[in-house]
């Protein structure tokens, strides 16, 4: 069983730079792909990053040039950097950890609010 705890949300003026951090404990061995999900009040939760283990990332257009995603897989961390913020960056963001090594298991952790404000 893998738990995460996330970490590093908060409020911030529009322009600004918040980092997230998610800390998974239990064993990830094999082949991961971590990643960062938002949910705004009244929409469906969003894919915001993600890295694999071996360190290819993908982003969502909205973040792209603004957003870096970082893992430590021996460390079992990973962290989302958010530079230039907009109100429309508000939501809860939600760490999301997956072991593609049969059997494939997700996992999820309990979400931090990021609320930015113009």
């Amino acid at each position: 069983q893998v738990q995460l705890v996330e970490s590093g949300g908060g409020l911030v003026q529009a322009g600004g730079s918040l980092r997230l951090s998610c800390a998974a404990s239990g064993s990830i061995l094999g082949l991961n792909v971590m990643g960062w999900y938002r949910q705004a009040p009244g929409k469906q939760r969003e894919l915001v990053a993600t890295i694999t283990s071996g360190g290819s990332t993908n982003y969502a257009d909205s973040v792209k040039g603004r957003f870096s995603i970082s893992g430590d897989n021996a460390k079992k961390v990973v962290s989302l950097q958010m530079n230039s913020l907009k109100p429309e960056d508000t939501a809860v963001y939600y760490c999301k950890w997956s072991i593609l090594t049969f059997p494939r298991r997700d996992y999820w952790g309990q979400g931090t609010q990021v609320t930015v404000s113009s």
